[in-house]
């Protein structure tokens, strides 16, 4: 039997500041606090029933690889996995075990820092119509899945509501600086590449992911999540092939699913049925046993 999912948390008395898709963002004076809930959404709406166990996997991912990219670059952690809460948070302890994450209040940049190693999602469709991926040009030949000749950063706008856009990297030079796209450029391809290596001796290959950068006073250091089955595809190096879409250990198998049914892809979402949830969750320990050596 599945564990409840959590969908949704209040701590009366702290002050809630954000609810995203999936975190709550509370305002702890001097820093903030991130929870991650059992929330998915697909195709930008989320689902009414969640994937149980969902938000610990991706706060203990992003503490994962926080500790291993820290040598690349700082990022927004105050507390790690661990470490004693404040006193006000005391009362909510078992409620926030494994899902929150105390952070710095830095200011987020308006871009996304997508990393793409493989040819997948809404690159490969683009590529079929004119040879590009985010207007960078790739070799001929080129198949679904294939692995490109080295990693390419496609930076994305950031939607409250609906699709991240596509942009070139001029356009988000505009957004953001030169200087400063540039940094997230190089910040996000060193990265990508430390995280496929180890991955893929883990037995995973990371297609793609998506970063996201803040700026404390001149500083940029990483922020939100990162490297997890939401932010990224993880695909199966066994059986990997190049010319057709891979199975995957992130919330793909969800949207796989949802093209199956009779759903314009409008709010409201349908409820998912319990195997899709079960084989979900799996898919999502799986992927932290695999890349950490260890269950959660």
């Amino acid at each position: 039997m599945l564990n409840e999912p959590l969908l949704k948390i209040d701590l009366p008395g702290i002050a809630k500041v954000r609810t995203g898709k999936v975190r709550e963002i509370f305002d702890l004076g001097d820093s903030l606090l991130f929870v991650a809930t059992d929330r998915i959404s697909a195709f930008d709406c989320v689902m009414p029933n969640g994937i149980p166990r969902k938000g610990e996997v991706l706060t203990q991912l992003s503490h994962f690889w926080f500790d291993r990219s820290e040598s690349i670059v700082s990022n927004h952690r105050l507390a790690a996995p661990g470490d004693p809460l404040p006193k006000e948070l005391e009362p909510f302890s078992a409620k926030l075990a494994g899902r929150s994450m105390i952070v710095k209040k830095a200011k987020p940049l308006a871009i996304e820092c997508v990393v793409r190693g493989y040819l997948a999602g809404s690159g490969w469709k683009e590529y079929q119509k004119q040879g590009t991926v985010c207007g960078i040009p790739l070799p001929s030949g080129l198949q679904e899945s294939s692995e490109l000749p080295e990693p390419i950063f496609t930076p994305a706008t950031k939607a409250e509501t609906g699709h991240d856009m596509n942009i070139d990297f001029s356009e988000a030079s505009t957004i953001v600086g030169t200087k400063i796209a540039e940094k997230c450029r190089e910040l996000s391809l060193r990265i990508y590449s430390m995280a496929r290596d180890f991955a893929r001796q883990k037995g995973i290959i990371i297609a793609d992911t998506k970063f996201e950068f803040g700026l404390m006073g001149e500083d940029l250091i990483l922020i939100d999540e990162v490297l997890t089955p939401d932010s990224s595809r993880f695909w199966p190096a066994e059986g990997y092939q190049p010319g057709r879409g891979q199975p995957s250990y992130d919330k793909q198998f969800v949207r796989d699913y949802l093209e199956t049914v009779d759903w314009d892809k409008s709010p409201p979402a349908p409820a998912l049925p319990p195997d899709v949830v079960a084989k979900s969750q799996a898919k999502y320990l799986e992927a932290f046993r695999l890349l950490t050596g260890k269950p959660l």
